[in-house]
């Protein structure tokens, strides 16, 4: 089996970069590209998904991996909950509300699904390999 040698190779990390063009690209237009403050916020909490996966991955150990993975879990709650308010604005359509909803939730059960697995694994993380 190949090891994972950068967060890059990561299918989840690419799940979550996709997932933050597609909020850049709905937050450029309309009405609510002048909302600055749920544009900033929604952007923010995009690439936080995508930050958090990197950076956790790039600590070489599982349990601050797992730690970072679970506030990109967190980001997804709170993009999920800007999706929302962008809804209500009016700011986005239904079809394209859910097909964000459903990417968040798909992303947010492929973190929780990594978290389980680096919880069960006995390789505790490259930094606590001997030398």
């Amino acid at each position: 089996m190949a090891t994972i040698q950068n967060f890059e190779e990561l299918d989840i990390w690419k799940k979550a970069r996709e997932l933050s063009k597609q909020i850049y690209n709905i937050s450029r237009n309309g009405d609510f590209s002048k909302d600055f403050a749920l544009k900033d916020q929604i952007r923010r909490a995009s690439g936080s998904v995508m930050d958090n996966i990197a950076e956790g991955f790039e600590r070489d150990g599982n349990r601050e991996f797992i730690q970072f993975l679970a506030f990109a879990k967190g980001s997804c709650g709170e993009l999920l909950s800007q999706l929302y308010r962008a809804k209500d604005q009016e700011y986005i359509n239904d079809s394209k509300f859910t097909e964000i909803y459903d990417e968040t939730i798909s992303i947010g059960k492929m973190i929780a699904g990594l978290i389980n697995h680096l919880q069960k694994s006995e390789f505790k993380g490259n930094k606590f390999k001997n030398n």
